[in-house]
């Protein structure tokens, strides 16, 4: 597992944090990150469900979730021949 890097004022706004809370770095990130993804529940799922949607096992449904163009944009390029 990769360190998570983050820029040099946001690193310092954990170190304040868990100085003055008494906690250390790793504790403050754990706590934000899990709030974070608690009150953005919601949109991750949605996210993850219009994803599941365009992976139907196709090539162009793979190509239309990494580029983010529609079935009819990738149609109107030439689309792809499944197999």
């Amino acid at each position: 597992m990769n360190p998570i890097k983050v820029d040099a004022h946001t690193d310092q706004l954990i170190s304040h944090a868990a100085h003055f809370l008494g906690r250390s770095k790793k504790d403050i990130v754990d706590v934000a990150v899990r709030e974070y993804i608690d009150n953005h529940r919601a949109e991750i799922q949605e996210s993850v469900t219009r994803a599941l949607h365009q992976l139907d096992g196709t090539v162009a449904g793979s190509v239309s979730l990494l580029t983010g163009m529609s079935r009819s944009e990738l149609d109107d390029l030439g689309g792809f021949a499944d197999r």
